[in-house]
């Protein structure tokens, strides 16, 4: 019989990987001030001094602005949102086009739909994963008004290249950061690098309030733009004294004071939990680029990588085999995550399906029955959604990239050298799996 569990021989570790757990007796105590104090949200929906939120809220904007060096952070109750009040406050609308990454989690990419402005997907770098500054350049058109780039996995985009592309085409460029918090490229914070950066605060990141996201800028407009589409803008305009009402529909996108206060005792603990992910995967990589079928994510020359997740890239022909035959082997060696038993054992094949093979591109259909923004008479033109416009994307999903989370801080060194027990224990046995 296979020595390989997924055979039915011993698995390599039963006990659950510990818990990632963030949350302690300093977040506790701040939410029970914050209950004791009665003030559980101080947001009005209308012109006046509570407009701009509650004690907490102003709190952490204050800290998280002075934190990552930069003028103005909004809180929103969702990175989600964040990206949507960056897409109104840059003024994009039907007719435009905004140059999206196909391999990131969907709002980065919907966002901008919300304001009637068709994604146009660009592909991935190679080794990094993030937006081609090539392609982004191949993609532009008249008709567009900004690019939307993703830190993905924890690693900075091409700041420089895509930065001088977007000054050369007159563009805005809004980062999604939500999984790179506190690593820079170069001398600059990841969510920083643009015109608006958006950091998550949701359960799986590197510290959460359960919910959340932070905006940043530099811009004093687009700053305060942000802010009333945050907080019901269509309400608070008149009395404001504003005068170009565009996009200032407002939502209520607002940051109550208890996530405010979780997430101003997380950020004092995020510089220890990247550093810690920094060390793990180092350990790790350093053990799993022993096997020759696996290559350990790049970082890109001069930035840090916060490793949201731990990519490695796998080569079919070195291995014998398809890397999903790799991964299930792999994965029936291992346990899940302790308080997230139902989601499986935590390495994957892939990461999230081209976005643009998902059935909304493919049917190219939002709002209403009439295919806006696609084809409802404002598009500037028929985008292409078909399958094969992102193949460097694509190679990575459907062939090459597999994802774990199992290297997060509480690991200890001998839940790091079970994962890579695992991988080498189907690498030595592979000749079972053919």
């Amino acid at each position: 019989m296979s020595k390989l569990a997924l055979f039915g021989g011993p698995k390599v570790r039963t006990k659950l990987f510990p818990a990632y757990r963030t949350i302690g007796r300093e977040e506790e105590v701040a939410v029970i001030d914050v209950v004791r104090s009665g003030v559980l949200s101080r947001f009005v929906g209308g012109w006046h001094p509570d407009f701009y939120g509650g004690p907490q809220v102003k709190a952490l904007e204050e800290e998280w602005a002075r934190h990552f060096g930069v003028k103005h952070a909004i809180t929103v109750n969702s990175a989600t949102s964040g990206l949507y009040c960056a897409v109104g406050a840059i003024g994009a609308g039907p007719g435009d086009e905004i140059i999206v990454s196909p391999y990131t989690m969907s709002a980065s990419a919907t966002a901008a739909l919300i304001f009637n402005s068709v994604p146009v997907f660009a592909d991935i770098e190679e080794h990094y994963l993030c937006l081609s500054a090539e392609s982004i350049e191949e993609r532009i058109t008249e008709a567009t008004r900004a690019v939307i780039v993703v830190d993905i996995f924890g690693q900075p985009y091409d700041a420089e290249k895509i930065n001088a592309i977007a000054k050369k085409h007159d563009l805005w460029v809004i980062e999604d950061a939500a999984q790179a918090p506190n690593v820079k490229y170069k001398d600059r914070f990841a969510g920083t690098l643009g015109d608006i950066g958006v950091f998550s605060l949701n359960y799986h990141k590197h510290i959460h309030a359960g919910e959340g996201g932070i905006i940043v800028t530099n811009h004093d407009d687009l700053a305060e733009k942000m802010r009333l589409i945050r907080n019901h803008a269509e309400a608070v305009v008149e009395d404001k004294g504003v005068t170009d009402v565009v996009n200032m529909v407002g939502f209520n996108f607002r940051m109550n004071e208890i996530e405010a206060a979780i997430t101003r005792e997380q950020l004092k603990k995020l510089p220890y939990l990247v550093k810690q992910r920094q060390e793990n995967v180092s350990y790790l990589a350093a053990k799993l680029s022993q096997i020759p079928c696996l290559e350990p994510a790049r970082v890109r020359p001069g930035c840090e990588h916060a490793f949201y997740m731990h990519i490695l890239k796998f080569d079919s022909e070195v291995a014998g085999m398809h890397r999903n035959r790799f991964v299930e082997a792999v994965k029936a060696e291992l346990p899940p995550i302790e308080l997230r038993e139902t989601e499986g054992v935590k390495v994957v094949a892939g990461y999230v399906k081209p976005l643009y093979l998902q059935p909304m591109f493919q049917q190219k259909i939002a709002y209403g029955r009439n295919g806006c923004p696609f084809k409802c008479g404002h598009a500037f033109r028929d985008v292409c959604y078909d399958r094969g416009i992102c193949p460097v994307c694509e190679r990575m999903h459907f062939d090459e990239l597999i994802n774990h989370e199992l290297m997060r801080p509480f690991m200890s060194q001998q839940d790091l050298d079970d994962v890579f027990a695992a991988f080498q224990k189907v690498w030595e046995n592979r000749s079972d799996l053919f």
